[in-house]
């Protein structure tokens, strides 16, 4: 068999998959009894699994997640009111497809940052487009995008995302531009509040913080 040139016809194809699963079905004694179609089988399997991790990687670069974390490290056994049923079904990601809401809410220190992105991460694997934002961090990005012409742009691109993650809203003061753009209105904070808590889920932590498990024990004087 013309095992070199059978590759490099399939680099230049960009099937890089099936190249690498040729390459290691080649090297198998007993990949040889297979028939032609196991054999197109197994090497568009290796094509697709390759896709499916360079598309999550892409994804997950795009998302710029606050966190390493993802769904199957989930600390069940920390007390802190999490619903192990809700969050695995969260973790299925129809409620992104159905473009609802989800809320995590809780005192500092619960872990609402790393859930968030264990979601964002399970997201992009599910080739959903994500994006993370803290909140200040956005609020800026908007008020600059608004001062050089972007701002619709900007919006626009925050708009196509199937999940935004929103992160860290309320530990900073909004100033007077945000409060009057965003909260002032009373009209227009019902209406951001509706659209918030309508058909969304709702995850509310409680319990002790993590930080002061990891703050040293005072000092006695």
């Amino acid at each position: 068999m013309l095992t070199h040139p059978t590759i490099d016809l399939l680099h230049k194809l960009g099937l890089l998959g099936m190249a690498k699963g040729f390459k290691e079905l080649e090297s198998q004694p007993e990949a040889h009894s297979l028939t032609h179609a196991e054999w197109l089988a197994l090497l568009l399997e290796k094509e697709a699994t390759l896709r499916r991790q360079k598309r999550f990687e892409s994804r997950a670069r795009a998302a710029k997640l606050r966190q390493s974390a993802s769904v199957e490290d989930v600390d069940y056994r920390t007390p802190r009111g999490l619903d192990r049923g809700l969050f695995l079904k969260l973790a299925g990601c129809d409620w992104v497809r159905a473009r609802h809401n989800l809320l995590i809410t809780g005192k500092t220190g619960l872990g609402k940052s790393w859930l968030a992105c264990a979601l964002g991460q399970k997201a992009c694997r599910e080739d959903l487009s994500t994006a993370y934002y803290r909140v200040p961090r956005l609020f800026s990005a908007l008020a600059m995008a608004r001062a050089d012409g972007r701002y619709a742009r900007v919006l626009r691109q925050i708009a196509k995302v199937d999940l935004l993650i929103l992160d860290d809203w309320g530990p900073e003061t909004l100033n007077a531009d945000q409060r009057r753009e965003i909260i002032g209105d009373p009209t227009i904070a019902d209406a951001i509040l509706d659209r918030l808590v309508h058909n969304a889920y709702r995850i509310e932590l409680s319990g002790e913080t993590k930080r002061k498990k990891l703050d040293p024990d005072p000092v006695s004087t």
